[in-house]
């Protein structure tokens, strides 16, 4: 294996789904106090989601509450109650290519702007035969840090 052309920085998020995201609010923030940052719904991602943060600065950590918008349709997003971890990644681009070259599966989609407005991707929770390398069963994001967070994890 080659010398990696980028670091994992730290947690971005953690993802928890659940049928109903008013009683994820409930313990998330109503107990716990966590705070809402925004919403975001997408029909093509089947998800319904309250972003909320916990700490401040660039090692907050974004905790993001699903619910989804047609429990019969995929992504599934409330059937695996903790749903993605998400990892900050200082070179998005340049990570995808060496996993990629290195056995990682990817999930369909590639990289795009995600619910909290960074670039993503997820690696897929399970190899195959061209690309054996995959989660092991979680959904694993990838986050494009923005320049504060490099500056602060880096």
């Amino acid at each position: 294996m080659q010398t990696k052309p980028f670091k994992i920085l730290g947690i971005q998020q953690i993802a928890i789904g659940g049928p109903d995201k008013a009683r994820l609010k409930s313990l998330w923030v109503d107990m716990l106090g966590l705070t809402v940052k925004s919403t975001f719904v997408s029909e093509r991602e089947n998800v319904d989601e309250d972003i909320c943060q916990l700490g401040q600065g660039p090692s907050a950590v974004e905790v993001d509450l699903m619910q989804p918008l047609d429990p019969d349709k995929k992504p599934a997003v409330h059937t695996t109650p903790l749903n993605h971890v998400g990892l900050w990644v200082d070179d998005l681009p340049k990570a995808v290519d060496w996993m990629t070259a290195n056995g990682v599966r990817f999930a369909p989609g590639g990289i795009r702007k995600g619910a909290a407005g960074y670039d993503i991707t997820f690696i897929h929770p399970k190899g195959n035969e061209q690309f054996p390398l995959g989660g092991e069963g979680v959904l694993i994001e990838l986050v494009q840090a923005p320049p504060e967070v490099i500056a602060a994890l880096g």
